[in-house]
Formats: C-alpha cells, sequence, structure tokens
C-alpha cells in the first residue's frame, strides 16, 4: 500500500473533513479525495462514509488508520535512533505555539539555538493548542507549546509527553480614564455592566472569558469581535471596551490602556510537549532546554 495514501487516511481521521486535511497537507481537497479513491480501490474495501461536509471513517478504514500509525511511528523512532546514535543537532525541526506564547517564548528560543546549532533549521508554525497537538499526533510538527485552558481535550495524551514551562496570569484590560483605571485590583463583576472587546481568532480563548464572567454572574455585552489582539487593544485604548490580556502578551506592552490584576485570578498553565521518547532526539532536547531557560527568565523578578 502507498505510505503516502496511508498518512492521508490518518490525517482525515484526524481532521475530519477533506478541506481541513488539504490544508495540512499542503495539496488540494481534491487530490485528498483522489488519495483516498485510490486507497479505497488499492484495498478493495471502503473506508470512508460522507457525511455532509464531514466524513467518518468505516471500521475497515479506522482499522487500517491503527495499522498506519503504527508504521509511521516505527519510522518516526528509527529517525530519532539514528539521531540519538549521530549525537548531533542538525537538520529539521518543526515548531509550532499559539500567539502569545509564540511572540513570547519562540524568537529568543530560535535565537539562542541558531548561536548553538548553525546546521539545524527550526521551522516555526503558529498553531492553536488543539491545532498543535493535531500535528504533534500526525507527525507535522516535533515540538509544540500549549496551554491548560484552551485545549478542549485537557492535557492527557498517551502519545504526547509534557513539561512544564511557566504559569499565565490573565489580566483586564482598562481604558487609561476608566473609573477603576487606578485600583490595585479588579473582580470580573466589577465589570457586569461594561462592554467587552474579544479576541475571537481562537474560539476556546473567547469562550473562557465568556465562561468566566458567566461563573461571575453575568453575560457580557460583546461590541467587538476582532481578529487580532492588536484591535482589542485598539477598542479598548480608544474607551469603546474592557478585555482581558494574557499576562504574556502585556509582558513589553507600551501605550495607554491600564492592565490591572484580576482577583480571583485565571491562570494558565504552559507546557512543551513533544512526542513520547523523542526527547532522545538530540534536536528535539536542546530546544526543549532552551525553552525552559527562556521560559525560566521570565519568571524571576525584573
Amino acid at each position: 500500500m502507498d505510505f503516502a495514501r496511508l498518512r492521508t487516511l490518518r490525517e482525515l481521521s484526524l481532521r475530519k473533513t477533506m478541506a481541513a486535511v488539504a490544508e495540512a497537507l499542503l495539496i488540494s481537497p481534491s487530490a485528498v479525495s483522489q488519495q483516498i479513491a485510490q486507497l479505497e480501490d488499492e484495498t478493495g474495501v471502503e473506508l470512508v462514509e460522507r457525511r455532509g461536509r464531514g466524513v467518518r471513517l468505516t471500521p475497515a478504514g479506522q482499522r487500517l488508520v491503527d495499522h498506519a500509525g503504527r508504521v509511521i511511528g516505527i519510522l518516526e523512532a528509527a529517525k530519532t535512533d539514528l539521531a540519538e546514535l549521530k549525537k548531533t543537532v542538525a537538520g529539521e525541526l518543526r515548531v509550532s505555539a499559539f500567539p502569545s506564547a509564540a511572540a513570547s517564548l519562540i524568537p529568543p528560543t530560535i535565537r539562542a539555538m541558531a548561536a548553538r546549532f548553525p546546521d539545524l533549521a527550526i521551522v516555526f508554525e503558529e498553531l492553536e493548542p488543539d491545532d498543535s497537538l493535531a500535528a504533534l499526533r500526525a507527525w507535522q510538527t516535533d515540538v509544540a507549546v500549549v496551554d491548560d485552558l484552551t485545549t478542549s481535550a485537557g492535557l492527557s495524551e498517551v502519545q504526547v509527553e509534557m513539561l512544564h514551562l511557566l504559569d499565565d496570569h490573565l489580566h483586564v484590560m482598562l481604558p487609561p480614564d476608566h473609573p477603576m483605571a487606578d485600583q490595585p485590583y479588579v473582580t470580573l463583576s466589577d465589570l457586569a455592566a461594561e462592554r467587552w472587546a474579544l479576541d475571537t481568532t481562537s474560539a476556546a480563548y473567547a469562550d473562557v472569558i465568556v465562561g468566566a464572567c458567566r461563573n461571575a454572574g453575568f453575560n457580557p455585552v460583546i461590541n467587538a469581535r476582532c481578529h487580532s489582539f492588536e484591535v482589542v487593544r485598539a477598542m479598548v485604548e480608544a474607551g469603546c471596551s474592557v478585555s482581558i490580556n494574557p499576562g504574556l502578551r502585556g509582558r513589553d506592552y507600551i501605550g495607554s490602556l491600564r492592565l490591572k490584576e484580576m482577583r480571583p485570578a485565571i491562570t494558565r498553565r504552559l507546557f512543551v510537549a513533544f512526542r513520547t521518547g523523542e526527547r532522545r532526539n538530540p534536536a528535539v532536547a536542546e530546544f526543549v532546554n532552551a525553552l525552559q531557560t527562556v521560559a525560566t527568565s521570565m519568571t524571576r523578578p525584573a
């Protein structure tokens, strides 16, 4: 059986739609459909069932995916074994992280790695935590930064190892002339009558904020649904809205809005994730070590 077609089928089991698989594999949706059809011709059994815009694997398809996962795992383990034997940090390392963690943690880590290991090419992709974990399971990324606040299935992964990096406290963002701008802290219930701007690029993050407001006894009135955090900040700075800011995003902020401590605190834990056993790979091990060093530097008092 063709290995590329097996990998496509496995991607389909993870991503559920032809379009999502096409985006992940950088091919067209028609090419994905063709590869699945060719694999069905090759095996002589139906592997997928079309369900509206999505697909579902048949029992035969799921069994084949299970085998494909083991085959791919064996090949990746072989690559790790060879890298461990060579003990050289070279080749390509694929890294993913969600925006606020990416902006704070990834550039200094890549810079430190480039200074020590010029033969290692690091390729970064911005992905939300759920997508990063899916990419790890599909061998499309090697190291991922994820959190425990926006990951829908939690962080219990048999195939993935997790190491804690840091805790990030969320802060309330207020306009500079807001009546509570000079208070030492703000509670969510204090903001029940406010209008809110939310970054909806990550639906999971927006859901966390809305859920926290509801737990505080109110439904937030959202007057801005934004596709970048820069627009959220602009709305707050102009006095149009309030919002909640990840602590990492506020570290280097220079502007007029006020970042206030929130009580009770909302904290997210950040982790570096990689496939189980792959810290034996020198490139993965060195990147994880460098990332932990950067994370530690961010938790020290200024």
